[in-house]
C-alpha cells in the first residue's frame, strides 16, 4: 500500500533524530544519510498501519542497517589508505543532534567518535543509544534483540573502553579555544619551543587524506616532533598551494562541539583540524583533509557567517 502524506510526515518528523543516531554510529555524514534513506525505503515497503510505535520501529531498522554497515566498514578500513578519521561536522549542523547534557555533547565530540572505532558494533550501538539518546535498556534490548541484562553489561563495558581512551581531563571549551588560538599564533612565529610548551609530552598528530591528499600514514609522536610538524604545516609553500588549489585562509571555528581549525580555499573547506585539549596541554591533533569527508563542511561553511581569517597559509 502506498504511503499517505501522513505516513511520509511521520517519517520526516523522525529524520533528524535518525540522522543524528546514524552519524554517531558510523562517523560519516554521507553514510548516515544513506542509512536513513534506506530506512525510509523500508518504511515505504512496510504495512505501516500495523506498526504500533513508528519511532521504535524506525530506530530498530536504522540501527540494524548501521550495524551491518559497521561490520563491513571494518573490512573496508583494513585497505583504507592511511589513517581513518570520522567526518567532522561544523557548529550548527543538525546531524550533531541533541546537546542538552554533558553526555550528549561528549558522545559526538571528535575525540569520542574516534575512540568509538575501538568498540564492537554492538558496543557502539548500545553506547550511542543509551549515552546520547537516553534510550532505556529495555528498548535497546528490543532494538538489538538481546536481553536487558546484556544491554546493561555491554553499556558498562563500552563506557569503560571510552573512558580508558580518555586518560586525561579535558578543560572547558572557552579555555580550550584560547589555548588553540595561542598555539596557532605560536605556529606562525617560526619558533618551535613555544609550541612544545603548549603540548603534552606525549602529544600526537594524525591525519586522514584517504589516499587523495597527502597525509602521513604514521602519526607524529612526542611534543617536539608534533611542534616541528605544525610549524612546517602552516609555512606557505608553492607545493602546498598546488595540492589544495591556492592559498588557504585559516579560521578558528567549532566542530563536533570543540575548537577546530578550518582551512578554506576559495570558499571550499580543504581541512578541518580538531585538537584535543586537556588540562596538561594539547594532547592530540586530528586533521581531516580527505575531500570526500569535507563536502558537508563546505556546504555548512558557505551557508554560515564567519569572520576574517586569522592568517593565510599554504
Amino acid at each position: 500500500m502506498p504511503l499517505t502524506m501522513e505516513d511520509v510526515d511521520r517519517f520526516e518528523g523522525t529524520r533528524g533524530r535518525l540522522e543524528a543516531i546514524a552519524y554517531r554510529l558510523l562517523g560519516s555524514a554521507s553514510e548516515a544519510e544513506d542509512a536513513v534513506q534506506e530506512t525510509f525505503l523500508r518504511w515505504q515497503g512496510a504495512d505501516v498501519e500495523r506498526i504500533e510505535v513508528p519511532e521504535a520501529w524506525l530506530t530498530k531498522v536504522l540501527t540494524n542497517l548501521c550495524l551491518n554497515q559497521l561490520t563491513s566498514a571494518r573490512v573496508r578500513r583494513e585497505t583504507y589508505v592511511g589513517q581513518w578519521l570520522p567526518e567532522p561536522l561544523l557548529d550548527g549542523d543538525p546531524m550533531l543532534g541533541p546537546a542538552d547534557t554533558a553526555e550528549q555533547r561528549e558522545s559526538v565530540s571528535y575525540a569520542v567518535l574516534t575512540l568509538m572505532e575501538r568498540l564492537s558494533p554492538n558496543e557502539r550501538a548500545v553506547y550511542v543509544l543509551r549515552e546520547a539518546f537516553d534510550y532505556p535498556h529495555r528498548e535497546i534490548a528490543e532494538i538489538l534483540d538481546i536481553t536487558e541484562a546484556s544491554s546493561q553489561q555491554i553499556f558498562h563495558r563500552a563506557k569503560r573502553h571510552v573512558a580508558e581512551g580518555k586518560a586525561r581531563t579535558e578543560i572547558d571549551r572557552a579555555a580550550a579555544r584560547r589555548i588553540v588560538e595561542e598555539f596557532l599564533a605560536a605556529a606562525t612565529s617560526g619558533k618551535t619551543e613555544p609550541l612544545v610548551q603548549l603540548l603534552t609530552s606525549d602529544a600526537i598528530a594524525i591525519g586522514d587524506g584517504g589516499g587523495k591528499v597527502p597525509a602521513r600514514a604514521k602519526a607524529f609522536e612526542g611534543a617536539l616532533a608534533v611542534a616541528k610538524f605544525m610549524r612546517g604545516l602552516f609555512k606557505p609553500t608553492a607545493a602546498k598551494r598546488a595540492i589544495v588549489g591556492g592559498s588557504a585562509e585559516i579560521h578558528m571555528a567549532t566542530a563536533n562541539g570543540g575548537p577546530a581549525v578550518v582551512a578554506v580555499v576559495d570558499g571550499r573547506v580543504v581541512g578541518v583540524m580538531c585538537p584535543e585539549v586537556t588540562a596538561d596541554g594539547i594532547a592530540v591533533f586530528r586533521s581531516q583533509v580527505n575531500p570526500d569527508k569535507l563536502i558537508r563542511a563546505t556546504e555548512a561553511w558557505a551557508a554560515a557567517e564567519h569572520g576574517e581569517p586569522l592568517f593565510h597559509a599554504f
